[in-house]
């Protein structure tokens, strides 16, 4: 039986959902003393989607990318430990004071939000907040999300894939289920 997938937001729900979150990222975060960090892949656009929404509220907020990866997009291990790659950008803003919200697509055990924490805490950030597009509620990691924007209880072996152009052509959110592996004969 191959992988069964259902789509479960669309783009136009999806819009709906990161107004949602701008509002309450606006409460977070301080006029002229922010910055949005983006986890590469997805989270990068997501934070711009934000960016957008604030950008009326904040004229300045700018968004960073930080390159964190454990997993692949089917959840297979890439790195036994996160893979981290240093963005010197990132001290001169923990430097000037600013308050961070890190941004992610999904939530699931929370290795990677915890490393980019902890990363931007040995920099000496202050105020590090996290928004995620979906939390799965399975984290292993005493980590939580500041702002969410989907609530998900799936499945382990199920795959929440958020679509996030430009690494697809559609803004949408989709859980595949993984097919039941076959008994040994």
């Amino acid at each position: 039986m191959p992988n069964e997938g259902h789509r479960l937001y669309d783009t136009t729900e999806l819009e709906g959902i990161l107004d949602r979150m701008a509002l309450e990222a606006r409460a977070l975060l301080p006029v002229g003393r922010s910055a949005l960090v983006g986890i590469l892949r997805r989270g990068e656009p997501l934070a711009r989607h934000l960016q957008q929404r604030l950008l009326e509220h904040d004229p300045a907020l700018q968004v960073h990318a930080l390159k964190v990866k454990r997993y692949a997009d089917d959840l297979s291990l890439l790195h036994p430990q996160v893979h981290l790659e240093d963005n010197p950008q990132l001290a001169s803003l923990v430097q000037a004071g600013m308050t961070l919200l890190v941004v992610d697509d999904v939530l699931y055990e929370g290795h990677s939000l915890l490393r980019t924490c902890a990363y931007l805490a040995s920099l000496g950030a202050q105020d590090v907040r996290c928004a995620v597009l979906v939390d799965r509620h399975a984290a292993h990691q005493p980590i939580r999300a500041d702002i969410v924007g989907i609530h998900l209880q799936v499945a382990p072996r199920d795959i929440v894939e958020c679509r996030v152009p430009p690494y697809e052509t559609t803004f949408a959110v989709h859980v595949l289920r993984q097919a039941a592996a076959q008994p040994a004969r």
